[in-house]
């Protein structure tokens, strides 16, 4: 697929495997709205980002995934600056096992909400061009664990690799 002048959106994107793909998409000359909760994080991120690939190639937007209303708003920022989308990568995870809830609304409800999103600013039933969405989960998710961690964890990761 050739990158040059598409436009991706990647939560959870300014540390780990998120910022690996900001990198890689950034190296093949897309552009990158990186979404991320840590406001340091994401802005030493993109400093970083804009030294090594040129500033206007990646933007930085603080969001809670687990906040529909702060998802949306992502969307529409990347929209705004860059013109279109193309991609979508919903890579944003937390383990937190005594804030379950908090987990589910990360791990999964904001998978569903991104790519309900993407599907909104990208499908060509809306009378966009199409685009990739690509749901990023663990392992944990294809395999069978033991229950003591099963509602948050792997429960939310194998439906996650159902729903994608």
């Amino acid at each position: 697929m050739a990158l040059a002048g598409k436009v991706a959106l990647v939560t959870g994107g300014a540390q780990g495997i998120g910022r690996a793909a900001v990198q890689s998409l950034l190296q093949s000359s897309a552009k990158v709205a990186v979404l991320d909760l840590n406001k340091t994080c994401g802005e030493q991120c993109k400093a970083q980002l804009d030294a090594e690939f040129g500033e206007g190639q990646c933007t930085f937007i603080q969001c809670d995934v687990s906040n529909g209303d702060a998802l949306r708003d992502a969307f529409q920022t990347t929209m705004d600056k860059f013109g279109r989308l193309d991609i979508v990568i919903n890579n944003a995870g937390i383990n937190n096992e005594k804030n379950w809830e908090k987990t589910i609304q990360v791990n999964l409800t904001s998978v569903i909400k991104g790519t309900y999103l993407a599907l909104e600013h990208m499908s060509k039933e809306y009378g966009k061009e199409g685009g990739t969405i690509i749901n990023v989960s663990s392992m944990a998710g294809n395999t069978h664990t033991h229950a003591f961690v099963g509602p948050s964890s792997s429960v939310l990761r194998r439906k996650m690799v159902l729903f994608s």
